[in-house]
């Protein structure tokens, strides 16, 4: 793990008070900044975005599909609580905490823009961050890969559909338009472009491949802090007027990724999968692709919207709440044979 891998968390958190300090400093800029939009999708933030995304497209090998069949059991799990059940929860603790627990503190519109913002995120399976966490557990790289490439192409045509039917639920219109550009633009697109290029550079060779990823590597973690620099620069105002608002987000939020880490355990532990398998599995389906709900939400709600806000926070919650999961598989790991107990 390089410097900026290692000490992920401080980053964004230092990323997150630069945000509101400028966002406070300069609001014009960002102002500005929030204008430049086409088809209500923010042209700098989907610069940006791009730049997380296209290194981890670039490393999904297409052809490990195939080695899905040695161990079926992992990816099952994956696939069950990426789709059957986390998208369903996520809006359940939505509407129980914003619609009841936490009415008397937020207006009807904004707690509607914060379980929107929820359900982008469990929509959304881990995708970009997948490669860290299984690298931290010490997971199957290739069975790791296997399921990134399957969850992609799922997602491809379940995150419209899903995301739709989950906001449509809690009253909020969505415009397809809006929400299959987003899709088309932020996980389509970002996959041909990165199976193309893996492709033209595994033709020039071997050592390729691996030299494009050192250099790109430092450009996604740079396009994730200037993605979070970016959007808590525009709620700036919103965070200091009301400070509360990130931890009445964050409780969901949180109960939402142990919750769902325990439950992807539980079943990892019921089918018996080896530790390299299970660990990644688990970690993936608690996990969220928050480029891709962070992108949704700014499309469909905009810039300066409570969904907005409430994406970013699930960035914020995410790096240390893996973190501390990852510490948890690795706890779990068996000892080599022979080693003392």
């Amino acid at each position: 793990m390089g410097l900026f891998e290692r000490w992920l968390s401080l980053w964004v958190a230092l990323a997150i008070v630069a945000g509101v300090l400028l966002g406070t400093a300069v609001p014009g800029a960002f102002a500005r900044v929030a204008a430049l939009e086409w088809a209500h999708v923010n042209l700098v933030v989907a610069v940006l975005i791009w730049v997380m995304i296209y290194p981890m497209m670039v490393q999904v090998d297409w052809g490990a599909i195939r080695a899905v069949g040695r161990r079926p059991q992992g990816l099952v799990l994956t696939l069950v609580i990426n789709w059957l059940v986390k998208p369903f929860t996520m809006a359940a603790l939505g509407v129980l905490f914003f619609q009841h627990l936490f009415a008397p503190w937020v207006d009807p519109q904004t707690a509607s823009e914060y379980i929107a913002g929820m359900i982008l995120l469990g929509v959304a399976p881990c995708t970009a961050m997948v490669f860290v966490w299984s690298q931290l557990v010490r997971g199957d790289p290739n069975y790791t890969l296997v399921q990134v490439s399957v969850n992609d192409l799922i997602m491809v045509v379940a995150f419209a559909p899903i995301a739709a039917f989950l906001l449509g639920v809690t009253d909020v219109t969505v415009p397809w338009s809006t929400l299959l550009l987003s899709t088309v633009l932020y996980v389509v697109l970002p996959l041909a472009a990165g199976v193309l290029t893996r492709a033209r550079l595994l033709a020039r060779g071997p050592d390729a491949l691996p030299r494009l990823m050192a250099r790109l590597k430092p450009w996604s973690i740079a396009g994730l802090l200037g993605t979070v620099l970016l959007l808590f620069g525009l709620q700036a105002d919103t965070i200091l007027a009301q400070p509360g608002v990130i931890a009445l987000i964050a409780v969901p939020l949180l109960i939402q990724s142990y919750g769902i880490f325990f439950l992807g355990w539980w079943g990892a532990r019921w089918l018996r999968l080896p530790h390299e398998v299970a660990g990644p599995a688990c970690l993936i389906g608690t996990s969220n692709f928050f480029e891709l709900a962070v992108a949704v939400a700014i499309s469909l709600f905009g810039l300066h919207s409570g969904a907005a806000l409430a994406t970013v926070v699930g960035v914020l919650v995410e790096v240390p709440v893996m973190l501390s999961l990852v510490a948890l598989v690795n706890r779990s790991r068996p000892l080599p044979a022979g080693a003392p107990g």
